[in-house]
């Protein structure tokens, strides 16, 4: 059956996915409009394709041990010089988005794997382009806010085109307490540094 390249994700919902896909194709970045604009939580992973219903089986237990949680974005960071990349940063919700992301990729589970860098939620709006272009990211976007509920993550499979697709979205079931998360209400998380940062 060959291999797939798999990805998971939050996605950003409208209109700020759009929004936000646009800013990043408009800064240059050739890759826009062949990536929905997103929260990783398993970054590209090349999998057998045979493990498909297992990886299925797998994120929909996730889902179902998780719980819907607030999300907020505001203002810039980067990686740079370790990375080239400008991000819209992930103020509120980060320690669940940790705490999916190692859900994941639990050692029991399909999509053991190990990370380049530390685990680091953001949005990326610009990699790999001319600096110029990136400082004009990161000045743009300063004070972007968006907000929203945060209700399910997808899996994203790579096409021959360099295109993601979703191929199953994952709803929480509401039946599990995700750590940094209270059940009634949630003190946002610190916003972080505008200092570069390991991805």
């Amino acid at each position: 059956m060959g291999t797939v390249t798999l990805g998971v994700s939050i996605a950003v919902p409208e209109p700020y996915g759009r929004l936000l896909q646009e800013q990043r194709a408009g800064f240059g970045d050739p890759a826009a409009h062949g990536i929905p604009t997103h929260v990783t939580l398993l970054p590209p992973t090349e999998v057998d394709a045979s493990a498909l219903p297992a990886i299925e089986a797998h994120l929909a237990a996730v889902a179902t041990a998780g719980r819907p949680f607030p999300m907020r974005l505001y203002g810039t960071g980067t990686f740079r010089p370790l990375s080239p990349v400008v991000f819209v940063q992930v103020v509120e919700g980060a320690s669940a988005c940790t705490w999916l992301q190692k859900r994941v990729r639990d050692t029991s589970g399909p999509l053991v794997r190990e990370l380049q860098f530390p685990y680091h939620p953001h949005v990326t709006v610009a990699h790999g382009i001319a600096e110029e272009a990136m400082d004009r990211a990161y000045e743009e976007l300063a004070e972007y806010v968006a907000q929203w509920s945060c209700t399910s993550f997808a899996l994203y499979e790579q096409g021959p085109d360099g295109i993601w697709r979703k191929l199953q979205e994952y709803a929480f079931g509401g039946g599990g307490e995700i750590p940094g998360v209270p059940s009634q209400s949630t003190p946002r998380d610190r916003p972080a540094s505008r200092r570069p940062v390991s991805p």
